[in-house]
């Protein structure tokens, strides 16, 4: 279910006058093939990083400021995922939400938005999709299951995302433990795979977590104060591992 939409003329009209700002803008990163134009991934920080597929560039979790995303082409998307500060900055969304942007968001999310962006953000829970500019986006469940961690993250409150584009999956966890929900997802192309203690889950977890549902690629992202090679090792040969410069 979609709860508020933007005219979908006005943002049409919007989009063109500021994709050629958007293409212009120089994107670097990993580039990986899709079934129109390349995906093109970004690191920025933490749980930040922004993707660009032809010229629909897609941040997730802008937070830090908006010099952190100097030179980057304008959003056209914006995923949150949780209410945490460093999933959610109401000062950085104000700066990077302008022309055709459409902020998409859970609804605990979308509560603490400024009164501002609440009419170009789309709302939706666990299990709803919506699509915007031919990217569509599913909301995944994303929560705790340890007994001593359920404090951070309950069940229902945040998104993980599947995106596709192009015929390419793309799955971000958001900040959650091993779930069901993760383990069972099928067919992703390009997994982002979050584990840091004591708020999300162990390099155990998220390693077994990946090699149940097999990425083609996966990064581990959120992942302060982990050991990515030890991660690395037990995905072995189920993914192949990609670190990006994410602090």
């Amino acid at each position: 279910m979609i709860r508020n939409r933007i005219s979908t003329s006005v943002l049409a009209l919007a989009a063109v006058a500021l994709l050629a700002r958007g293409a212009s803008a120089q994107m670097m990163g990993d580039h990986i093939s899709t079934n129109g134009d390349d995906l093109i991934i970004h690191p920025v920080n933490h749980a930040s990083f922004v993707m660009t597929w032809g010229p629909h560039p897609i941040y997730v979790d802008p937070v830090g400021g908006a010099e952190l995303y100097e030179g980057l082409p304008r959003p056209h998307i914006i995923l949150l995922t949780d209410i945490h500060g460093d999933h959610l900055n109401a000062e950085t969304l104000t700066a990077l939400a302008t022309g055709p942007a459409r902020i998409i968001a859970p609804p605990a999310v979308a509560e603490q938005l400024p009164e501002e962006l609440t009419a170009r953000t789309t709302v939706i829970g666990n299990g709803e999709h919506t699509d915007f500019m031919g990217v569509s986006v599913e909301a995944i469940p994303m929560y705790n299951t340890t007994q001593d961690r359920l404090q951070y993250h309950p069940k229902g409150r945040g998104n993980g995302y599947v995106v596709t584009v192009g015929g390419t999956r793309v799955y971000i966890s958001g900040d959650t433990e091993d779930i069901p929900e993760m383990r069972a997802l099928q067919n992703i192309d390009v997994a982002f795979v979050c584990f840091n203690l004591p708020y999300t889950m162990t390099e155990e977890q998220a390693a077994s977590a990946v090699r149940a549902f097999h990425p083609r690629i996966v990064y581990p992202y959120h992942y302060r104060g982990s050991d990515v090679d030890k991660f690395t090792q037990l995905v072995g040969d189920a993914s192949e591992v990609r670190v990006g410069a994410w602090y």
